[in-house]
């Protein structure tokens, strides 16, 4: 029995199918995504979407989608599915589909008269191929399967429209054509593992629609170039795997890699496995720059990453280290976080040495990276022990505390009374990023709340390190440091209704009830006294709490903007203004947990039933970046968000812990 399994009735409602996409990915950071009916709804979907390093750092939508027709006594029936300018649907071959399933792979069963397909589509793990196999489960006589390939060739976040520098040339491979649309992108290889011949008739579908597009105020339509069509004689019984890649293949090897991929799949047969599958299409590996022989470099001598998210992140470093414990540690993959701890170490330690960064990682300058790595080493230590995790990372931490408190960061100045304070007026420093008219749309500056609740757990773990290590003298500073840091805490963030300021500044005060306080309540070193905890647990259930994580605004607070909806000016002005994000959840299912302990455990797991129910919509089987402020809490963003897939599985482990108790 499918989890994740549509009947005829939704698939052919194009209202109801429409909203709802697949994604599947690769290790090497490729992906395929559609919407479940293979229509493509935004310019980032494609069949075949592949970074292409010798062009840019982007990925590039090289097959934006393949049509399949069933061709019985002379007559053919067109399977595809897109939208034209207006909102013209055509060929309309959703009409044709039975059922559609995900439980392994992206599976769809069509029916036309007599003859039932059923179609696979499946993304190489560790290479950049997509591979679509086909399969004629009933037929009263051989029919002609006739696929149809749309070319784009094109940047994920652009589009392409007919013009004279497209190259129609093309060579035979075995078992299909290689082709380039473009003089600087690679060859496309596509071929069969069957028998077929290739028919070049060389066209432009023009006028294609991405609806999503149109909706954030973005050019949405384009035309994509069809150099012909391939054709195989099949029969019941008989199956065909299609393949597009960047490297030609033996055909005869494609049925069965594609099955060796689908046989090493984690089923999505319940919440928990779809989660942890979710967390996998956020691994990325990547061969390391100046590597003298690349193609050579083993697969476990790649660096590691984390995505931030699909389709339009990049490995961000605090994304990276929020995501870590989730991603990695709560699914029992501690190998992988040493793995991408490893690398994200190399890339720390070369910023704090001013050396061009050889990592593939954005934002590591940014002031509050270096005390998530710090939170995120605290978590393995409680996964693997303090003495195992001080043996790792150890140096690490205390080399990061001690290049804060020496200054040596550009933006993060240790001030007299112990808080760390930063300069964020004109460039967005923290996680609430938004930028309208080239200015912060949150100017978040001076002393903010989580980097100073993130500062005093870092020093506490600091002291535990160096009592560990038997240096007291230096354990007796940190703790001094951070008594310090305690008292400026409280006396600098705590407002006389008991909430916490969201930042301070030289007279400026966000009296804004804001989602930033949970950390000074969920961190395991908080530096408010038990009660002061509890008055901003109580606010942040009162104010900011949604069945989909936390608001990032109170809606009593002036500027309150739940919807994430209109032009992109207007998604950025509601993006951190009354939005809820499931990773903020995270750290409050914690803080409910830290607080009230056993007596808050059946509301935390009522609280993670709302997100089993986004497993059907959105993205099919992940979680989106985030969710309206307001009923019903629709997912908007990008498809898949590391920090909220992290989240949800670090709070279910947390559940289980204390069921064990």
């Amino acid at each position: 029995m499918s989890y994740l399994k549509f009947q005829k009735a939704l698939m052919t409602n194009l209202q109801e199918s429409l909203r709802r996409e697949y994604l599947r990915t690769s290790r090497s950071g490729a992906y395929s995504s559609s919407t479940v009916v293979d229509c493509n709804t935004r310019k980032y979907h494609g069949l075949f979407v592949v970074p292409i390093p010798s062009i840019d750092d982007v990925n590039h939508v090289l097959l934006s989608s393949l049509d399949a027709s069933v061709v019985q006594h002379g007559a053919e029936f067109n399977l595809g599915l897109h939208l034209y300018r207006g909102g013209v649907c055509n060929p309309n071959g959703h009409k044709y589909i039975r059922e559609y399933n995900c439980d392994k792979v992206p599976t769809t069963i069509y029916r036309v008269g007599g003859v039932m397909l059923r179609k696979e589509t499946i993304l190489q793990n560790y290479d950049d191929r997509v591979m679509v196999r086909y399969t004629i489960d009933d037929s009263h006589s051989s029919v002609t399967l006739r696929l149809r390939p749309f070319l784009a060739f094109r940047r994920c976040d652009e589009l392409t429209h007919e013009n004279y520098k497209a190259m129609r040339d093309y060579s035979e491979v075995p078992g299909g054509i290689k082709t380039t649309m473009y003089e600087n992108y690679p060859q496309l290889y596509m071929q069969l593992s069957k028998k077929n011949e290739f028919i070049f008739t060389p066209n432009w579908y023009k006028g294609l629609e991405y609806y999503k597009e149109a909706d954030r105020g973005y050019e949405c339509i384009e035309d994509l170039y069809v150099p012909g069509y391939f054709e195989v004689e099949m029969k019941k019984g008989d199956e065909v795997v299609f393949t597009a890649s960047l490297k030609e293949c033996k055909p005869s090897g494609l049925k069965k890699l594609f099955q060796e991929e689908v046989d090493v799949r984690r089923p999505r047969d319940n919440f928990y496995n779809t989660l942890v599958a979710a967390a996998h299409q956020f691994h990325y590996k990547e061969t390391p720059k100046g590597a003298k022989n690349p193609e050579k470099v083993a697969e476990e001598d790649k660096e590691h990453y984390l995505l931030a998210g699909y389709p339009w992140f990049k490995v961000r470093a605090r994304d990276t280290f929020i995501s870590l414990p989730g991603l990695t540690l709560a699914t029992n993959e501690n190998d992988y976080f040493r793995a991408t701890m490893k690398t994200a170490e190399k890339g720390l330690r070369e910023f704090m040495t001013g050396k061009p960064l050889t990592v593939s990682i954005y934002e590591i300058e940014q002031p509050d990276v270096m005390l998530w790595a710090i939170w995120a080493i605290q978590q393995y230590a409680k996964e693997v022990s303090l003495g195992k995790a001080v043996e790792e990372y150890g140096k690490l931490v205390l080399d990061i505390i001690e290049y804060i408190e020496k200054g040596k960061h550009f933006n993060l100045e240790l001030r007299d009374n112990g808080l760390l304070h930063i300069e964020g007026r004109d460039k967005p420093m923290t996680w609430m990023n938004s930028m309208a008219n080239g200015k912060p749309v949150v100017p978040r500056t001076g002393f903010v709340v989580e980097i100073n609740a993130l500062w005093y757990n870092a020093l506490k773990f600091c002291a535990e390190i160096y009592s560990l290590n038997g240096n007291n003298a230096k354990a007796a500073h940190a703790e001094e440091l951070a008594a310090k840091v305690k008292t400026s805490f409280q006396q600098t963030f705590i407002t006389p209704a008991g909430y916490l300021f969201d930042y301070r500044e030289d007279g400026i005060e966000d009296w804004n009830v804001r989602p930033n306080q949970i950390f000074a309540v969920a961190l395991d070193y908080s530096p408010l006294e038990p009660q002061q905890q509890k008055v901003v647990l109580d606010f942040c259930t009162r104010e900011l709490l949604t069945p989909k994580g936390l608001r990032t605004l109170s809606p009593k607070s002036g500027g309150y903007n739940p919807m994430y909806v209109g032009p992109q000016v207007k998604r950025d002005y509601a993006y951190h203004n009354g939005t809820a994000w499931p990773w903020l959840g995270g750290f409050y299912m914690e803080s409910c947990l830290k607080i009230y302990k056993r007596t808050r455990l059946s509301f935390v797991q009522r609280q993670m039933v709302g997100f089993e129910d986004e497993m059907m919509y959105h993205a099919t089987g992940t979680i989106s970046e985030l969710f309206d402020g307001n009923p019903p809490f629709h997912g908007r963003g990008a498809m898949a968000f590391a920090m909220n897939v992290a989240e949800i599985l670090r709070t279910m482990k947390l559940i289980d812990v204390f069921m064990q108790q």
